[in-house]
């Protein structure tokens, strides 16, 4: 969307920068990434970055204002766990970019998230991106890496000693964001633990690391704790139900909380319409909307053409929404003159002394298909898949 950064990214960009990207990520976490990264950043200008802002404010302002009983709601009774928070440490909130009736380009909120995402690999890449293309400089994403690593260790490690924080996920070396516990492990000095090796006594839960057992007093949670089930043959010794002697960070119940759960709560100029299905207006057209089960990640069940007849076969309403389609706008041209569309997710942490949140970085997604989402596209398209954005 600027035209100056584009056509200078676009004149400078050579499949070898890209590898060299690629190569630089690899060699600084150890690890191959387990997803697609576009070939291109997006440049977007200070207006939009407003617009972005405003928005979110906007939910936060709404999110802080909503009760805890409402929003406990939200959570299954088959995945609440004890030792609630009053706020979360995370906060993600994507946008799409669009176009409006009257022309002028503007976000619209898609969904938020009270969970951690790929906050260290994106410091990572931004400054990698950076040294690859040096005249991405003028427009650089605060905070410095320095500042940035302080901030994740405040909120993630606190005043423990990082041998007692873990990062918690199941089989972490099979999960495609393995490159970011990677990173995160050198930005915080702390182990990524799978749930299936985590001992428990009593209420204290330990990991073994050179033959000893080590207390574990904060969990960087990055289980999916619905997702679970889904593992019938798992077998561990700790279950997220019980009362145990730690600190989550973010407590596993925010996943629920701050979802597709309150989208139907929210309201903005940049936030399309939505319902839950069995609060459905007659009024409204079914053609217009776009059918999401409150819980699932990475555009998992999500219905872009809803029917009647879909709709009538679903029996708990109640876990989905129906959200007013908006239009993503192809505007991020490659260097074969074809167009990318994109979306924006905005990343806070929420330190637990601190009123407001922290905007830390910012997450973009392109794609050439329907759904922005890096599984959704051809394996011959470019532009296409994780990135950035830089604001000038």
């Amino acid at each position: 969307m600027i035209k100056k950064y584009r056509d200078l990214f676009n004149s400078e960009f050579t499949p070898e920068k890209y590898k060299d990207v690629h190569q630089q990520l690899l060699e600084k976490s150890g690890v191959e990434i387990g997803f697609r990264l576009s070939e291109s950043p997006i440049f977007l200008p200070k207006s939009f970055q407003e617009k972005l802002l405003d928005a979110s404010n906007s939910i936060i302002k709404q999110v802080k204002k909503m009760s805890s009983e409402d929003l406990d709601k939200a959570i299954p009774d088959n995945c609440r766990v004890p030792n609630d928070t009053s706020k979360p440490h995370f906060l993600a909130i994507d946008f799409g970019i669009c176009k409006n009736n009257e022309g002028e380009i503007v976000p619209q909120l898609i969904e938020l998230q009270a969970f951690p995402t790929l906050y260290a690999f994106q410091k990572v890449y931004d400054d990698i991106v950076t040294e690859v293309y040096p005249f991405l400089k003028e427009v650089k994403n605060p905070p410095s890496k320095s500042d940035y690593a302080d901030i994740l260790k405040d909120v993630i490690v606190g005043d423990e000693n990082p041998e007692n924080v873990i990062l918690l996920e199941i089989y972490p070396e099979k999960q495609k964001t393995a490159v970011d516990f990677a990173l995160t492990e050198k930005f915080l000095g702390i182990k990524t633990v799978c749930l299936t090796k985590i001992k428990k006594e009593g209420k204290k839960l330990f990991y073994e690391n050179e033959g000893k057992l080590i207390p574990i007093n904060r969990i960087y949670n990055r289980v999916i704790f619905d997702e679970l089930e889904n593992l019938p043959d798992l077998k561990t010794e700790f279950d997220f139900r019980e009362e145990v002697d730690v600190k989550w960070i973010t407590h596993p119940n925010w996943f629920f909380k701050i979802s597709k759960y309150i989208l139907p709560k929210l309201e903005h100029a940049y936030i399309p319409k939505s319902y839950f299905l069995n609060q459905f207006p007659s009024d409204e057209n079914l053609e217009n909307f776009v059918l999401k089960p409150l819980f699932s990640f990475a555009g998992a069940g999500v219905n872009l053409n809803p029917t009647q007849e879909v709709i009538n076969k679903i029996l708990d309403k109640e876990n989905y929404i129906l959200q007013r389609k908006v239009t993503y706008e192809p505007l991020f041209r490659d260097i074969n003159g074809e167009f990318s569309k994109a979306e924006i997710r905005l990343l806070y942490l929420w330190k637990e002394d601190e009123a407001e949140p922290i905007l830390m970085d910012n997450l973009v997604r392109m794609t050439k298909a329907a759904m922005v989402n890096v599984d959704f596209n051809k394996k011959d398209a470019i532009w296409i898949g994780s990135s950035n954005a830089f604001f000038g």
